[in-house]
């Protein structure tokens, strides 16, 4: 199983945690994380881009201060733009936050309930699949000068075709270098790929 398998199988894991909503951000570098995923409620999702809410969210701002995990309701950083009570009109009353790695490479993730505060131990099973998550999504700190080439130019517009003979090589060949590039970025697809190496500046 792929690395990346392994991430989406773990992520699915995750939801049987969280049943008024899961929320995860990889790897977080250069402001931008690796990959990120929410399905709170749309309305709520909406206003809270809409009001770029992230830059004042003390849950955010929890899980880039601190390591480990915190119930919403024990984070002591004020909320002046009560966004907590805000989306508890949402149905999102109860939660709490995950934050693993260095500063430099932050994985946050959050999950959220209606009913009641999340127990000890349904928090220690979510943090352990967040850490494995954030392990295996390690990304690169450099790409082959092959990879760079054949990502370079499919973001150009090259068709594998032309691709290959401007490097001189197999059409075959020029997939396997794309194939490697994608494996070692974690990612699905090309674009996505070279999307991932642009934000972490490998491009």
């Amino acid at each position: 199983m792929s690395a990346q398998n392994e991430i989406d199988d773990l992520a699915r894991q995750l939801h049987k945690y969280a049943p008024a909503g899961l929320f995860y951000a990889l790897h977080f570098r250069f402001v931008q994380p690796l990959t990120h995923y929410c399905n709170f409620p749309r309305e709520w999702s909406d206003l809270y881009s809409e009001e770029a809410f992230a830059l004042r969210d003390p849950v955010i701002a929890w899980g880039f201060g601190n390591t480990g995990t915190s119930r919403w309701s024990e984070i002591d950083i004020p909320d002046h733009a009560n966004i907590l009570g805000q989306a508890a009109t949402f149905g999102l009353h109860y939660g709490f936050v995950v934050a693993v790695g260095p500063i430099k490479s932050r994985t946050i993730a959050s999950a959220a309930r209606s009913d009641r505060e999340f127990t000890d131990a349904e928090i220690e099973p979510f943090a352990a699949i967040v850490t494995k998550m954030h392990k295996l999504a390690e990304p690169p700190d450099s790409l082959t000068h092959a990879q760079i080439e054949a990502l370079r130019l499919v973001e150009v517009g090259d068709r594998h075709t032309a691709a290959a003979a401007k490097l001189g090589i197999s059409e075959s060949a020029f997939k396997a270098r794309l194939a490697s590039a994608r494996n070692s970025l974690k990612a699905r697809t090309t674009v996505e790929a070279i999307q991932r190496a642009r934000n972490l500046k490998l491009l």
